[in-house]
C-alpha cells in the first residue's frame, strides 16, 4: 500500500476503527499536487492509503476518515471495497502482533520464558469491530498450580490495549502423551507422567503417600492413575473403596481394565482376586509388567507408582520397562530409615531418575500446646543435604491420617481442609512444576542445528551446552552393531561414517539417552554420559548463504 504525507482538505464520514495501531505518525508536509488546504496537526497521527488517511488523537478516543478526493469516493465503489478489505487485513494482522506483545508480558516460572514462546497460546481470534479478542492458554498439565493467574494476568494485560473492548480466555491442557511414546507398550503411550512414590523400606507410610499424593492431583484437576507395584502385600484395595473391587479383561484386545475410586483409576494385584501372591522373583516382575502395560490406562496427566520395597529384581524391571519422570522418596526420621532410602535414592540416580521431593512421614506429634519429636529428627534433612533433593515435606502422627487409609478413604478427601492435606498440596504443585521443568529439559536436552550441522546437546540439571559433530557422534556408538561383544573389537570402520551425515530425527530416552535415527537407518541409543565423554566442537563455523564449512572445519577438544 502507497504511503505518503497528506493534506486534510473535507471531513467526509465518521468511522470507527478495531486497532489504534493502524495509525503512524506523520511530518507537516503537503502533497506534490494538493495545491493549499490545512496540514494535519501535530497533536494528530493517521495511517495513510492511496484514497485517504485515518486520523486519530494521541488519546486514541476517535477515528476519522478523510477522503482526498470526496466526489470520488462511494461507499459501494469496487476501489474502495478492495482498499477497505486490505486495510481490514492489515487492522486484524497489526492487532494479533498487538495481543501476543501484550501476552509475552507473562512468564511462566518453571519454563523461565513467556508463555508464547512456550506455545500456550492457541486459536486467537481478533473481532475488529467489535473489538473483541478471543483465545485459549494451552498449559502443560491441567493441574498447573497457577492457572488461575495465567487467566487473570492474559485477561488484564490484554484488556489494557486501547481498542479491545472485551477478552475470552479459554483453559485448557495439552493432550496427555509421553516424550516417547512410540518407544512405549501401547497401554503407556498417552501417559503424560509416571512418577514413582518409593522408600526401600517397609512400614514407613510409602502407601499412604502415594495415594494421598494422587488424589491431591486428581483435585488440582488431572487425570490420575494409581499402580500399586507390591504382589508380596499390596496396599491399594486397603486403602480405597472402589465400587467394583475386581480387575476385569477385555475380551477383544486382552487388556485390563482398571478399576475406579473418585475418579481415579487403579490397578493393583489385590483386585485380581488372589490376595497376595507367594510366587518367585522373576514370577513376579512379569506379573507387574503384564499388570502396568495391558492395562487400558487412557490419557493420563500422571500415573502414580507405589514401589514395592527394595531395591532388587522388581524395582529394576519396573525402572527399566516404565520411563519414570520423577521420582518422591518417604523415609521416617530415624536413621536406620536414612540407611535404606539412601540406597534407593542411588538406584534412580544410576538410573537417571530424579528425586524430586522427600516426605519425612510421622515426624512429629503436638500436646500440651508443644511438638514432641518421638523418633528424633533429622533423616529427611539429612537425604535432602546429601543427595541435593531440592524440597523437603514433614507429615505429622496424625491419627486420622492412620484411620483414613485403613477405611479406605484418603485422608486428602476425608478432610480436605486439615493441615494433612495442605501439606499434601504443597507437594502435589511440588510434583507438578518439578515433573514440568523435567519434560522441558528432556524434550531440548539434544537437538540437530541444521544451520551449522551440529548436535546442541545441554544435558538436564546442568547449565552447560556443548556441540558434537554428527559424524564423531555416529562414530562412538557402542551397540553390538559397532564393537564386538565378546572382543571389544571396533566392527565399526572410521571410514565407513561421511564426514557430512546429519541425522533424521533425534527423541529423548527416558531420563537418560537420545535415540538418534541416521539415513543408514540405524537407530543410536547415545546415553548421556556417553556424549558428554565425545570430544567437542569449540570453534564453530557461522553459516553463510553458500554453507561453505561444515563442522568438520572445526576444532576438536577432548
Amino acid at each position: 500500500m502507497e504511503r505518503f504525507p497528506v493534506v486534510i482538505k473535507e471531513p467526509q464520514t465518521l468511522q470507527s476503527l478495531a486497532s489504534p495501531n493502524l495509525s503512524f505518525p506523520i511530518t507537516k508536509s503537503t502533497t506534490n499536487g494538493g495545491g493549499g488546504g490545512e496540514i494535519l496537526p501535530p497533536n494528530k497521527t493517521c495511517f495513510l492509503s492511496t484514497t485517504g488517511c485515518f486520523v486519530a488523537s494521541q488519546r486514541r478516543e476517535r477515528f476519522m476518515w478523510y477522503s482526498r478526493v470526496p466526489s470520488v469516493w462511494s461507499p459501494i465503489s469496487t476501489r474502495a471495497a478492495s482498499v477497505e478489505a486490505g486495510t481490514s487485513r492489515l487492522s486484524i494482522n497489526i492487532a494479533e502482533k498487538d495481543v501476543l506483545t501484550a501476552l509475552s508480558q507473562i512468564i511462566d516460572p518453571d519454563f523461565g520464558t513467556d508463555i508464547v514462546s512456550c506455545g500456550f497460546v492457541k486459536d486467537l481470534h481478533i473481532d475488529d469491530p467489535l473489538g473483541e479478542v478471543s483465545f485459549r492458554l494451552e498449559l502443560t498439565t491441567p493441574a498447573c498450580p497457577i492457572k488461575d493467574m495465567f487467566e487473570q494476568k492474559a485477561n488484564e494485560v490484554v484488556s489494557l490495549l486501547p481498542w479491545v473492548k472485551k477478552v475470552n480466555v479459554k483453559m485448557s491442557a495439552q493432550p496427555a502423551r509421553p516424550i516417547f511414546a512410540d518407544q512405549l507398550p501401547k497401554g503407556l503411550q498417552t501417559i503424560s507422567n509416571i512418577v514413582a512414590v518409593s522408600s526401600c523400606k517397609g512400614g514407613v507410610g510409602k502407601s499412604t503417600v502415594a495415594v494421598n499424593l494422587a488424589y491431591t492431583l486428581a483435585g488440582m484437576g488431572a487425570r490420575v492413575g494409581i499402580f500399586d507395584a507390591d504382589v508380596y502385600g499390596p496396599s491399594l484395595p486397603t486403602m480405597v473403596s472402589p465400587e467394583n473391587r475386581m480387575l476385569e479383561m477385555n475380551s477383544e484386545t486382552k487388556t485390563i481394565i482398571p478399576t475406579e475410586y473418585l475418579g481415579v483409576k487403579l490397578v493393583s494385584f489385590g483386585f485380581a482376586g488372589q490376595g497376595r501372591a507367594i510366587m518367585r522373583g522373576p514370577m513376579v516382575s512379569g506379573v507387574i509388567n503384564q499388570l502396568l502395560t495391558t492395562a487400558e490406562w487412557g490419557e493420563l496427566d500422571y500415573l502414580v507408582i507405589d514401589m514395592p520395597p527394595g531395591t532388587g529384581d522388581i524395582q529394576l524391571t519396573l525402572c527399566q520397562v516404565v520411563p519414570l519422570t520423577a521420582a518422591v522418596i518417604v523415609t521416617t526420621p530415624q536413621k536406620l530409615a536414612f540407611i535404606d532410602v539412601a540406597k534407593g535414592v542411588r538406584m534412580f540416580s544410576k538410573l537417571k531418575v530424579p528425586c524430586v521431593a522427600v516426605v519425612e512421614n510421622m515426624c512429629h506429634f503436638d500436646a500440651d500446646g508443644k511438638r514432641y519429636y518421638p523418633f528424633g529428627r533429622g533423616s529427611g534433612h539429612e537425604v535432602v543435604q546429601q543427595f541435593g533433593i531440592p524440597h523437603l515435606f514433614d507429615l505429622p502422627i496424625r491419627p486420622t491420617l492412620s484411620a483414613s487409609g485403613d477405611s479406605g478413604m484418603p485422608e486428602v478427601v476425608a478432610d480436605p481442609q486439615g493441615e494433612v492435606s495442605k501439606t499434601f498440596q504443597n507437594l502435589g504443585v511440588c510434583v507438578v512444576q518439578q515433573c514440568a521443568k523435567i519434560r522441558q529439559q528432556v524434550s531440548t536436552a539434544v537437538t540437530y542445528d541444521k544451520s551449522i550441522r551440529v548436535i546442541r546437546v545441554k544435558v538436564p540439571d546442568s547449565d552447560e551446552e556443548f556441540l558434537l559433530h554428527p559424524a564423531t557422534v555416529r562414530r562412538n556408538d557402542r551397540s553390538a552393531q559397532s564393537v564386538d561383544e565378546w572382543t571389544g573389537d571396533q566392527k565399526l570402520q572410521y571410514s565407513d561414517i561421511p564426514e557430512d551425515i546429519e541425522p533424521e530425527d533425534i527423541r529423548p530416552m527416558g531420563n537418560y539417552a537420545v535415540s538418534i535415527t541416521w539415513p543408514d537407518g540405524f537407530s543410536q541409543i547415545a546415553p548421556y554420559d556417553q556424549l558428554e565423554m565425545i570430544e567437542r566442537l569449540v570453534d564453530v563455523p557461522q553459516p553463510t548463504r553458500a554453507q561453505a564449512k561444515t563442522p568438520a572445519d572445526a576444532t576438536l577438544k577432548n
